[in-house]
């Protein structure tokens, strides 16, 4: 199988790109570098070029509190991108993952939101996550939509790893409390997305760690697997204003991957250990 993975220097992609390979699909990595998303023709006559078997679409407009100033460039790369590559995949008969993102939903409430949810974003990179969705699906006859959370990956920059930097320096910390959500491993997801593009199993699936945590209990274990001495002190979400609102509840079910015969990802805090033995290879070569 050929895949061609957009967004291939950013953390997911990055992962997906590098199962891939150890999987000896072919595979087709794109990085903004290589392939300017927001223009239409050079994205139909690249993947024309191409002619993959399946887009992973994992590029995307991430910077939520810039993208309240910056609405044009985020609309363009989230929504006028998505559109431009379903477009392209549907010239040439390609499997299509989108690659969304918890924050379409509101986070109001307690009870994780389903995959049949009404979406509601509060931020404007939620909004244009969710408008990139309805592009999909209003293009394709037939698709995948994955929505995450949390993301923390060996390529780029997490709350993983801010927290570690910070522990070189601080003993103490606040941290956001009443936010909770579940983190998601990229090297975990890419291996889902691999063996969810090999089937036809299509429909909107939500795809995150098992469990749920908040960001403060994250930051605990993070500490705690990594033998750092640093107290957490938790905080609410007033006590740390940001410029773009953030969803308290980003509780996802995954009950579709489930019903669907795909394995659930494993518990976040396996993921957080895993990823910190990555972490830790990688300073050693």
């Amino acid at each position: 199988m050929k895949i061609l993975v957009t967004g291939s220097t950013g953390q997911l992609g990055y992962d997906v790109v590098r199962e891939g390979f150890n999987r000896g699909f072919e595979v087709i990595d794109i990085g903004s570098k290589d392939l300017n998303i927001i223009n239409n023709y050079e994205v139909g006559q690249f993947i024309k070029g191409a002619r993959p078997d399946a887009i992973i679409h994992c590029a995307a407009y991430t910077a939520v509190d810039q993208a309240e100033d910056d609405k044009e460039a985020c609309w363009d790369v989230n929504v006028l991108g998505t559109r431009n590559l379903a477009n392209a995949a549907k010239d040439v008969k390609a499997k299509f993952i989108y690659i969304s993102t918890d924050y379409v939903f509101d986070g109001r409430g307690h009870r994780p939101f389903k995959e049949t949810d009404e979406t509601n974003p509060i931020g404007y990179y939620g909004l244009t996550k969710s408008e990139g969705e309805k592009k999909v699906k209003s293009i394709l006859d037939t698709w995948f939509i994955v929505r995450i959370s949390w993301v923390f990956g060996l390529n780029g920059n997490n709350f993983v790893k801010t927290m570690l930097r910070l522990a070189e320096s601080r003993d103490e910390l606040s941290v956001v409390g009443d936010q909770v959500g579940s983190p998601t491993y990229t090297l975990d997801l890419s291996r889902l997305l691999l063996d969810m593009v090999c089937t036809e199993k299509y429909g909107i699936y939500h795809a995150s760690n098992e469990g749920f945590c908040s960001w403060a209990e994250f930051a605990n274990e993070i500490f705690r697997q990594s033998g750092k001495k640093v107290k957490v002190h938790s905080i609410t979400t007033e006590e740390y204003p940001t410029r773009a609102r953030r969803p308290k509840n980003s509780r996802m079910s995954k009950q579709k991957l489930i019903d669907n015969g795909f394995n659930p990802l494993p518990e976040w805090q396996d993921a957080l250990r895993r990823y910190l033995s990555e972490l830790t290879h990688e300073v050693k070569k």
